[in-house]
């Protein structure tokens, strides 16, 4: 092999590695859903909505989605209560592959959406273990009924509006519709069932991670 056979061979595989990081950063870009890939730290403590959205931003950024702003899907509860169907803006949305995993907010509330653990990935684009990989981290907060909203009547289901590591439950959806319980609430991605605790270690224990849905508003 000469020596210009061999620098051509390297300049293809340079130009084709560029191409494919160049390609990766244009759909991070138009990335506009995600699960968090990490929580706060601080079990559902997530410092309330604005420290909830605040966190999704920033691994937004930091993964190259840039010139959006980002809601985390939480509901709260009590006299001022919001859905969390109400704070995500009105859809498409679409994964860091540019695959779209709901067309509006009616059809990421269907039985027709396009969410499964192969299409609901973090922000760098990785799947997010489910059930039966270790460790299991399918449980996603979302204090939210089936259909996206605050949930009514007795009992936590935000973790104090997500400002409790302590005491407290949180509702909880199952990314890649897999569990235990019996269906639909086993499949359900956003209203499963409840956490054991507030705390990192209680998270942890129900199957989950703290982490949350992100969505792209505009």
């Amino acid at each position: 092999m000469t020596h210009t056979t061999k620098w051509a061979l390297w300049a293809v595989a340079v130009l084709a590695t560029l191409t494919m990081a160049v390609g990766l950063h244009a759909q991070q870009n138009a990335m506009t859903f995600f699960i968090s890939s990490v929580g706060s730290g601080k079990g559902a403590d997530l410092g309330g909505l604005d420290g909830a959205d605040a966190h999704c931003t920033q691994l937004a950024k930091a993964a190259g989605a840039t010139a959006k702003t980002w809601h985390a899907y939480l509901s709260t509860t009590g006299a001022k209560s919001v859905n969390a169907r109400d704070r995500i803006g009105k859809g498409p949305w679409q994964n860091a592959k540019g695959v779209v995993v709901a067309k509006s907010v009616d059809d990421l509330h269907s039985a027709n959406n396009n969410l499964s653990k192969q299409t609901s990935l973090n922000e760098k684009g990785q799947v997010v273990n489910g059930r039966g990989d270790t460790p299991n981290m399918h449980d996603i907060l979302t204090g939210s009924t089936p259909e996206g909203r605050a949930i009514s009547g007795e009992g936590d289901s935000t973790c104090n509006n997500w400002t409790s590591s302590d005491a407290g439950s949180a509702m909880l959806g199952h990314h890649d519709r897999s569990g235990t319980n019996q269906p639909p609430a086993s499949q359900s991605w956003n209203s499963s069932h409840r956490s054991k605790g507030c705390s990192q270690a209680g998270l942890v224990s129900t199957g989950g991670a703290g982490l949350t849905y992100c969505f792209a508003v505009n």
